[in-house]
């Protein structure tokens, strides 16, 4: 990625319990947005993270960024691990603001609210701690294949035949899904 945004935010959301970051209820994961030298959206990566730690996030930068990416963040401290990857940090302090008063994070939200929103019309009463990576990775897998959704069927289709057969448990065990 030549310039990412990255926001961490937390999915399934459930009432009762502690708010924030640190709620039991929550799962942690990294979304981050890559974007071509006009501004403009190219590819999504959404990772499942044990938490929102400098381990994570240097753990997550060196398998997700390319060195020499600018990583644009929502000013978690954590981020500031990116540069340990070779990359240019440059940290928005959000603050309570509203999604639209933070432009340079415009796109990240705009990606968080599709999500969102596809997982609530999609998967009901869903277990999003068990399977996060693979609603995570299969929204990711739509989204970067956006633009020629007629051959979206024959992608699958190798991919699934260039992977052997493993048992159901495995699958849902959480293997990482690459995208």
């Amino acid at each position: 990625m030549r310039r990412a945004l990255a926001r961490c935010r937390h999915g399934g959301d459930r009432s009762g319990g502690k708010v924030g970051r640190g709620s039991e209820n929550k799962v942690p994961f990294v979304a981050a947005v890559s974007l071509n030298e006009e501004g403009h959206t190219l590819r999504v990566k959404l990772t499942p993270v044990s938490g929102f730690t400098l381990k994570a996030i240097t753990q997550w930068a060196g398998k997700n960024l390319a060195p020499g990416s600018t990583v644009v963040s929502d000013g978690l401290a954590c981020f500031g691990a990116v540069t340990l990857a070779g990359c240019v940090h440059q940290s928005t302090v959000v603050a309570g603001r509203k999604p639209k008063e933070v432009p340079e994070l415009q796109w990240v939200n705009t990606v968080l609210g599709n999500l969102k929103t596809g997982l609530s019309g999609s998967y009901h009463g869903f277990g999003f701690r068990k399977y996060a990576a693979q609603y995570l990775g299969a929204f990711a897998y739509r989204f970067n294949r956006r633009f020629d959704l007629r051959t979206l069927p024959q992608h699958l289709m190798v991919a699934a035949l260039q992977f052997s057969p493993h048992p159901q448990r495995s699958i849902r065990l959480g293997a990482e899904v690459h995208c």
